[in-house]
């Protein structure tokens, strides 16, 4: 009798996958906890920045629970500051503030590490 070399490749295979798999979400958990971590260590800035541009990122998520597919999608946003030295900041802001931050405003920028606080719009560079 031959042995069935499919199943013994499957008891190889499975293992490594599940701990692949585990891997990455330990992994992304603590770079998550470090970025965390980092911005928590920063000071809090308030800078004058003009607002050079703005983009969206979306994420497409499929999910098949009994027979039926559930599809949704995430966005997210970021801002590109440029301070007065000419050095330029992307920060990721959530949806209302994107809304409310126009390509070439002038303003302060509060923030702490890559934690984007708060805008409040000026005329120009103080």
């Amino acid at each position: 009798m031959e042995p069935d070399y499919f199943f013994s490749f499957v008891q190889f295979i499975f293992p490594i996958f599940f701990i692949f798999v585990f891997g990455m979400i330990v992994f992304t958990f603590a770079r998550a906890i470090k970025q965390w971590s980092y911005n928590n260590k920063q000071p809090v800035l308030s800078v004058s920045v003009k607002v050079i541009s703005k983009r969206t990122q979306v994420s497409h998520h499929t999910d098949n629970q009994n027979g039926h597919a559930q599809r949704s999608s995430s966005t997210f946003y970021f801002t590109t500051f440029e301070v007065e030295s000419g050095d330029r900041i992307e920060l990721e802001i959530n949806g209302q503030d994107y809304g409310l931050i126009a390509e070439g405003d002038f303003g302060k920028l509060t923030f702490q590490g890559t934690r984007f606080h708060k805008f409040e719009r000026n005329r120009q560079f103080e």
